[in-house]
């Protein structure tokens, strides 16, 4: 069905919520809805969904959202793709965004989808550049594509909202405004627990990943030029360190080297840390998306014209097997010179 898309305006974000508690990328994503709502100049807002989640709404408010559009419900209280489609599917259709953002997390992912058929509209999938053509109010979601070699923008001309998901770690929140208000919505779902096909009968949480990479604050990843098993074991002696985490590009993993949960880039994870070591990794597409946020970016690579380098504040061109084992016995003296100082001081 053809919609008029001059009858669309704001910017939405859909705050995603567990156990009470607001995800981290809902409230990033109202960083990057905030500067697509000022260009265009329209009200940012916030659509969270839940039982007994009303009090959340004053930290979304803080993050940046102008409004909230709130359904507390019991039906709500646990995420399932029935419930969550029509009680967004019937905000889209009532209040008309125009654009739609939802974290790339299973949940944002399966509802951004459901919604996408509910409401007959297009969907760019873990999107990690977002612009705004003002003139043509066109959403600009731009994606690695053709496994990680070009950066694709997607446009949706003729449909309304478009909409987008975005991975965890992508945006960086803004500072929390503490105080500042705007305005509440309450709707209602029009769905009683006895009619839905999907019961929760119970929750399994997971066990706790052995590798954390979304909150490691020093990263030591390796990449194809490390080679081999003896070449990561190299990395992780000088992770180890530094009491950093291990990372890998999609090349190592690929090869078996390591598991899938150490990857970072499109396909893994995702990450932010003060400091990222890159040893040996080339720096396609895939991977820089995955880390480009880094505070600090450290390359290490024999080919002067790796990619990687451009992602970087600083560069080593240099075999890594020799440049990596002399930074390991450095970080050694160092941190052992320290610790013997700080003893001295103890005891003085």
């Amino acid at each position: 069905m053809k919609v008029n898309i001059d009858d669309y305006r704001g910017v939405w974000v859909f705050i995603e919520q567990k156990e009470e508690q607001l995800l981290d990328v809902g409230l990033e994503l109202l960083a990057a809805g905030r500067d697509l709502a000022d260009k265009l100049d329209v009200e940012l807002c916030g659509v969270l969904l839940g039982d007994g989640v009303s009090h959340l709404t004053k930290e979304v408010f803080e993050s940046g959202a102008d409004k909230v559009y709130l359904i507390d419900n019991p039906v709500l209280k646990y995420y399932r793709t029935e419930t969550y489609m029509k009680a967004v599917g019937d905000l889209v259709r009532k209040f008309k965004p125009e654009i739609f953002l939802y974290g790339a997390t299973s949940n944002g992912k399966d509802l951004a989808s459901a919604v996408a058929t509910d409401v007959l509209c297009g969907l760019t999938a873990d999107t990690t550049l977002m612009d705004v053509d003002v003139e043509k109010r066109l959403f600009e979601a731009s994606r690695p594509a053709f496994g990680g070699n070009i950066m694709a923008t997607i446009l949706c001309k003729k449909h309304r909202p478009q909409m987008a998901t975005v991975r965890p770690k992508v945006i960086k929140r803004l500072p929390l405004q503490a105080g500042r208000t705007g305005e509440v919505i309450v709707e209602e779902i029009d769905v009683k627990e006895d009619d839905l096909q999907t019961k929760v009968l119970k929750i399994v949480k997971d066990a706790k990943k052995a590798v954390n990479l979304e909150e490691a604050t020093v990263i030591v990843a390796a990449g194809k030029g490390i080679k081999d098993e003896k070449g990561f074991a190299m990395v992780k002696e000088l992770a180890d360190i530094l009491n950093a985490t291990v990372g890998a590009s999609r090349d190592v993993v690929e090869a078996g080297i390591c598991g899938h949960d150490h990857q970072v880039g499109q396909t893994g994870a995702t990450v932010t840390p003060k400091v990222y070591i890159a040893i040996g990794i080339s720096g396609a597409i895939q991977h820089i998306v995955g880390m480009q946020n880094s505070e600090l970016i450290v390359a290490i690579n024999n080919d002067k014209e790796a990619p990687i380098f451009n992602a970087a504040h600083y560069g080593v061109v240099g075999d890594a097997f020799t440049i990596v084992p002399m930074l390991t016995e450095a970080f050694k003296e160092a941190l052992s010179d320290k610790v013997a100082q700080e003893e001295v001081t103890t005891n003085g």
